[in-house]
């Protein structure tokens, strides 16, 4: 199967380096590796440009955007910039972070996974972050979701879900939908990924009230909202960031900020979540 990459990176000097050393020393190697340097500041471009020098699959795309760290819609859209350069005869298409360290058998282990079974339209494993010299899981999710880090979609699934929503949830939305058109979500709890800049560490200040709005837009509605507010609070260890999904929900509500699913696809999700919350309760 054929494997093309897309990483968004803003300002990735320290890490881009280490990110692309793991995907060219690969078991498996991709057909195609797509830099979007957005905006970047540093020496990011710089960098990349020696990678493209060296190797014939890698190449760059400089793009402008605004140079605040907003979650959703910024790597989204540098995301896509470097999709519209690619061609169609990809088998397997994926998103990953500048400040990823893959393990060598990561696309071979992804890419079966694929093979193996053909209604699985997603694949991915788990980030782990550096505490006290050591690596630990970066516990945030549920193990049934992949993280927006490194995601890897079949094309017929990222066809069916009219590829990502650049707003805040899309690496939610894109699981939702994906579950929508009868795809099958696979993690693999081997697939081990350093995590080199733990998430939301440089984003700013004004995406605080983003993750509610995501909440409202994705129609989870009100309840729903609360209850995945708390958790995703108490995952992060910050109960006070309840206040600020509520208050972004509620923002969204007040502004009629549009939808980024339709009515029947709101109620399969919130269908789909309540679901997943009584298993969960049993």
């Amino acid at each position: 199967m054929k494997t093309y990459i897309v990483i968004p990176a803003h300002n990735e000097e320290r890490f881009i380096a280490k990110t692309l050393n793991s995907l060219v020393s690969q078991t498996l190697l991709p057909e195609k590796i797509v830099v979007v340097n957005d905006n970047s500041t540093d020496d990011t471009e710089k960098i990349v440009n020696e990678f493209v020098n060296s190797y014939n699959f890698i190449s760059i795309v400089n793009t402008d955007s605004s140079i605040d760290h907003m979650p959703g819609s910024k790597v989204i859209n540098a995301f896509n910039q470097g999709v519209n350069t690619l061609d169609n005869t990809y088998d397997i298409l994926c998103k990953f972070d500048a400040d990823l360290i893959f393990p060598l058998n990561y696309i071979e282990k992804m890419t079966a996974h694929f093979i193996n079974d053909k209604t699985t339209g997603m694949v991915g494993g788990f980030c782990y972050i550096e505490k006290n010299q050591e690596w630990v899981l970066e516990n945030l999710t549920n193990k049934d979701h992949i993280r927006g880090a490194l995601k890897a979609y079949r094309k017929a699934c990222f066809n069916d879900i009219n590829g990502l929503k650049p707003a805040m949830g899309w690496d939610t939305i894109d699981e939702l939908l994906a579950q929508y058109n009868n795809w099958k979500i696979q993690t693999d709890t081997s697939l081990q990924v350093k995590h080199l800049k733990p998430t939301g560490n440089t984003y700013n200040q004004k995406a605080k009230y983003k993750q509610g709005e995501a909440f409202y837009t994705m129609r989870y509605g009100f309840i729903i909202t609360l209850i995945a507010s708390i958790k995703l609070a108490l995952l992060k260890k910050k109960p006070s960031l309840v206040k600020d999904y509520l208050i972004g929900y509620f923002k969204a509500k007040k502004q009629k900020s549009p939808f980024l699913v339709s009515k029947t696809e709101g109620q399969f999700i919130r269908k789909l979540r309540w679901n997943k919350m009584k298993k969960r309760l049993i």
